[in-house]
Order: structure tokens, then C-alpha cells, then sequence
């Protein structure tokens, strides 16, 4: 738990950035998928997938509850955000159409 949501990052040190899980908001509970806003991701998540996902300004991917999950979209987000660190560094490189 991080900030009292549901928190995700890998094991090793300095890799990625932590990714976390809650509503959007106290007074909106569509779920979302958050990370840093003091990193790109969000920005980078929006080039990537400009249709496919919502968003809400540095911080959040805003899942449908009711909808299917664009479950190969999420799954290159979340690799993109828990290898952050390590791409700024050199280490990795995820290409898009990896996930």
C-alpha cells in the first residue's frame, strides 16, 4: 500500500516507477491505473495510444469498469512505467508493439 492505494513495483532497485490502483477520485469511482506525475509517462502512454485509453492529465489511465479491459495496451503501460527508471538509464528498451 502506498497512500492508502493498492501499490505495484518490481523488486529490483531503481528500475521503474511504483504504478497504483484506486478510484479516481473521493467523489469519482471509475477506477484508474496512476503513476507519477513527475515523470512522462502519461504523455507517453497518450502518443502510444491516443484512442485506445483515457486519461486524466499527468497521472492516471481511466479504466471502464463496465467495459473489456484493453488488456494489450495496459499490460505495455504498466511494463513501460515499471521499467522507467532503467529506460531514462539506458538499461531497457520496450518498443511499442512489445509489451
Amino acid at each position: 500500500m502506498k497512500w492508502g492505494q493498492l501499490s505495484f513495483l518490481t523488486a529490483a532497485s531503481k528500475s521503474g516507477t511504483t504504478i497504483r490502483i484506486d478510484r479516481l477520485s473521493k467523489t469519482d469511482d471509475r477506477p484508474a491505473l496512476f503513476v507519477s506525475c513527475q515523470t512522462d509517462l502519461v504523455a507517453t502512454f497518450q502518443d502510444i495510444y491516443p484512442e485506445a485509453l483515457s486519461y486524466q492529465g499527468k497521472r492516471a489511465i481511466i479504466l471502464d469498469a463496465d467495459g473489456p479491459l484493453p488488456e494489450v495496451e495496459l499490460r505495455h503501460c504498466i511494463a513501460l512505467a515499471l521499467t522507467y527508471k532503467a529506460r531514462k538509464a539506458g538499461k531497457v528498451n520496450l518498443k511499442p508493439d512489445s509489451p
